[in-house]
């Protein structure tokens, strides 16, 4: 294992055997502030109280002369917090990747425009179809049932849009991204309840981990934390509740266009009495056509341009409310009482119960204030939700009841109908281009949750297209975009009514807000480490709310909602076989790595010999050497000088520094020329870097870890050579082996060249053994090896991909066979390949095949 300090002489050896693997000292304006170590235990104290607690039981059994020279260091030394390895070497930072903009009045307008324009659409046009689904099964039979129903629309509004939205859900957002898989990975951030065994302790050193500090709470927080990580059902039930409220959110965006666009196209049956509910699904079909094929244009691009057009929307609703309200009488204004709710209920239980279905599609839109949020701030949707959008959609419900209250027969198309005459037509011009707006709403949400849910392993890759040079969460994936147009005129022409589609409306919007509720509760107790009553009163009230809510449209299920609810469990299906092959896929990997004395003697036997350049093997290990790599030691004569195993690794942080960007580490003897790295990138991160970009930049990290890891060794008296297995080195002798064609290996350096090479090409650390490693010079041997490296890139940089066909064994269930060998790999077979994902020239390719059994 690695070890290291700051310190030399016997003293640095003490010392470091007493001091924890998560805090660092250094000499002050010393050469060692750099230096790193990390822990080879995951286990290791986490906070600097458990870090003094390994000091203090350490330090006793030295003399007493040892504990005075020690405290004299302790004095020269300053504390800089957690500390690091040369695992966690930085790579060079890039210029001008994360600017702040200053948000002037120009910009605070523009940003207002594209909020109204992505966000609010859905939750805008809602005042088209509530009333109307409302009171669709059971006629209005008194201005009571007015008031009634819209008490229930305005404190619906005030409780989840408003309260539950706008006042708490936005602020469990993942650093400006929201979402399902956001809250997701918020909390795999805080405790290890992923299902893919793949984290490292030096993640959580990432500077966007943002880990919270410890409170009062904590020691609940603890229990919670350690609960998650220890329990693998409550992992996979986490899991299970996150990809439900994500198939929840893509059928969500498949029954929002639907519902916005066909209730805006009705608008011309009351204007035009010839105009039958056939010719309103084929406009509507037309329309959702052109509104799928903009989407390519991008958010930026279509929010600014749409964005005018929802202001206008939203004060036609407010001048229409405004209208109504002087026309018919303020008798709606006691609609804020509260107790119009209960007379309601009193007065007609069956009917204010089933009506609930239709009130709920007045907060449509609140999940996608959510999960639309990596487009935008937090204060930009809060300010523009609560100072326009909440008091425009108020005024618009005022006007309806008001007109209703005095034309109790006319309870459809009630918007359009309360429409003065004059301004009829430009109305619903308005409202079909703000429709059309709306729809965009989920749409852009869910191709933010495809890529989150991309990144952490649980959605089949798709090709995803980034629209804005500025903002790096504008996104379009083309995939998921025709699909979800198919989909949704398959809903259009089934249904081929508002009030049909309505509740299959109301059952995604309410499965997506009960697993925010879960979420953000889990949320409340391990990170924000609130009160506990607050998060009791948080839960019960809403998650009460949303199953008093959910029980109503569940009750007409049977009219046609059951295709939706199909629908999504298909799509979790999907996410779930997908997570479960990879998650195989990943342990098996594991499982058949290459042992480290396998390796030091694989290649002379097989009389492997080292071509000039430098081999990329990608691979998805984070440690050993991938199975993989013996596999194309047998299928090919010769291996690169250099061989690099990178592991292209999706942390769950939005985003990860560049300069945070590379991991290194030895994995054999400085003689063998093997590295590993590991490139993290969070869920939000562009990978869509120039190959040769992305090999310099490598390239220069290593030579910078190269550079530490010299000016450690310097330091250390013990003289650790960094590599993987001290036993297994020190096994490797100067033994020789004469190979097939004549020529002399080292089983200390089994992966050499054959004897007719010229040594020269590759520098003269091609052929270093152990021994000679002692005697060097130190910074003759670094100055060697940089040059090796330059040398070797000059040759060529080639890329070695293994293609990995999982199976199941013969002695698997048939359950899990079905599942392996037919579903996963289906998706597998149809998903975008790893060369397309990783932006691999294909002249600098090679591929070997090899088969898993899971």
């Amino acid at each position: 294992m690695e070890s290291g300090g700051g310190g030399g002489g016997g003293s640095g050896r003490r010392l470091r055997k007493t001091e924890s693997a998560e805090m660092r000292w250094v000499v002050p304006g010393g050469a060692c502030e750099e230096d790193e170590i990390e822990s080879s235990d995951d286990g290791g104290a986490d906070t600097p109280a458990a870090a003094s607690g390994s000091r203090g039981g350490g330090g006793s059994d030295d003399d007493d002369g040892g504990y005075e020279e020690d405290e004299m260091l302790r004095q020269r030394l300053v504390r800089t917090g957690p500390r690091a390895d040369s695992f966690d070497v930085e790579a060079l930072d890039v210029p001008g990747v994360y600017r702040h903009q200053e948000f002037t009045i120009g910009r605070s307008i523009v940003l207002t425009l594209q909020t109204l324009g992505v966000v609010f659409g859905d939750v805008g046009t809602s005042p088209l179809y509530t009333f109307d689904v409302m009171f669709n099964k059971y006629p209005i039979t008194s201005k009571e049932d007015v008031l009634g129903a819209l008490s229930l629309v305005i404190y619906t509004l005030i409780l989840i849009p408003f309260l539950k939205y706008t006042l708490i859900v936005l602020w469990g957002n993942d650093d400006g991204e929201g979402g399902t898989f956001a809250l997701y990975s918020l909390i795999c951030r805080n405790a290890k309840a992923s299902l893919l065994p793949n984290q490292l302790p030096s993640d959580t050193r990432i500077s966007s981990f943002n880990l919270k500090v410890p409170s009062v709470e904590l020691e609940r927080s603890l229990k919670i934390k350690e609960r998650l990580e220890t329990s693998s059902m409550l992992k996979k039930l986490l899991l299970m509740l996150v990809l439900f409220g994500t198939s929840m959110v893509i059928a969500d965006g498949v029954v929002t266009p639907a519902m916005s666009v066909m209730s805006a196209v009705n608008g011309l049956k009351v204007g035009i009495s010839s105009v039958n509910e056939g010719e309103v699904v084929m406009i509507t079909v037309a329309f959702l056509i052109v509104l799928f094929s903009l989407q390519r244009f991008g958010t930026s691009k279509v929010g600014l341009a749409v964005g005018p057009a929802l202001f206008i929307w939203f004060c036609c609703l407010a001048g229409i409310g405004i209208y109504n309200i002087r026309i018919y009488g303020s008798q709606v204004l006691h609609a804020f009482n509260p107790l119009y709710i209960y007379y309601y209920f009193e007065r007609n239980p069956t009917q204010a119960w089933m009506s609930l279905g239709g009130c709920l599609l007045c907060a449509t839109g609140s999940e996608a204030m959510f999960a639309d949020l990596c487009y935008f701030s937090v204060r930009s949707v809060q300010l523009t939700f609560v100072f326009l959008v909440l008091p425009c959609l108020l005024l618009g419900y005022l006007g309806q009841a008001a007109f209703l209250m005095e034309n109790l027969t006319q309870s459809q198309q009630v918007f359009f109908l309360s429409i003065p005459s004059q301004a009829f037509w430009p109305v619903v011009f308005i409202a079909t281009l703000a429709a059309l707006i709306a729809s965009r709403a989920m749409t852009t949400a869910i191709f933010s949750t495809i890529k989150q849910a991309t990144a952490l392993g649980c959605f089949p890759r798709l090709k995803i297209i980034h629209t804005s040079r500025k903002f790096m969460g504008q996104i379009y994936i083309p995939v998921m975009n025709w699909f979800l147009l198919v989909s949704c005129l398959a809903f259009v022409t089934v249904f081929g009514s508002i009030n049909e589609i309505g509740n299959a409306y109301g059952i995604a919007e309410l499965g997506v807000m009960m697993m925010t509720t879960v979420l953000v509760t889990i949320i409340m107790l391990l990170i924000w480490q609130v009160n506990i009553i607050v998060v009791l009163c948080f839960l019960t009230l809403f998650l009460g709310l949303e199953l008093f809510f959910f029980s109503s449209v569940l009750g007409s299920a049977a009219d046609g909602s059951w295709v939706l609810l199909v629908f999504a469990a298909v799509l979790y299906l999907v996410m779930y076989i997908w997570n479960y092959g990879t998650k195989l896929k990943y342990e098996t990997e594991v499982k058949q790595k290459l042992s480290m004395d396998l390796l030091m003697q694989l290649g002379c036997n097989l009389g492997t010999v080292r071509a000039p350049g430098i081999g990329l093997l990608y691979n998805e290990l984070v440690r050993g050497v991938p199975a993989i790599f013996a596999h194309f030691l047998t299928t090919l004569p010769a291996m690169h000088s250099m061989i690099i195993f990178v592991c292209i690794k999706w942390v769950p942080v939005p985003v990860v520094p560049q300069n945070e960007r590379f991991l290194f580490r030895r994995v054999c003897p400085k003689n063998y020329h093997m590295f590993r790295c590991i490139a993290r990138y969070g869920y939000k991160d562009v990978r869509k870097e120039n190959p040769q970009a992305f090999e310099q930049l490598l390239i220069e990290s290593l030579e910078k870890f190269i550079r530490r890891e010299a000016q450690e060794r310097s330091l250390e008296s013990d003289h650790n050579d960094d590599t993987d297995s001290e036993e297994e080195i020190a096994s490797s002798s100067s033994r020789v082996l004469v190979g097939p064609n004549g020529s002399i290996y080292s089983l200390g350096v089994p992966l050499a060249e054959s004897a007719g090479a010229d040594n020269s090409a590759l520098g003269s650390s091609a052929s270093f053994d152990g021994s000679l490693d002692e005697v060097m010079d130190g910074r003759r041997s670094l100055d060697n090896e940089l040059s090796f490296i330059h040398q070797a890139k000059e040759s060529g940089v080639v890329y070695l991909l293994g293609h990995g066909d999982i199976r199941a064994r013969k002695e698997s269930f048939f359950l899990k066979k079905l599942v392996i060998n037919y579903f996963y790999a289906f998706l597998r077979k149809n998903c975008r390949r790893g060369i397309a994902t990783l932006s691999i020239p294909h002249t600098r390719l090679m591929q070997v095949g090899m088969q898993y059994m899971v």
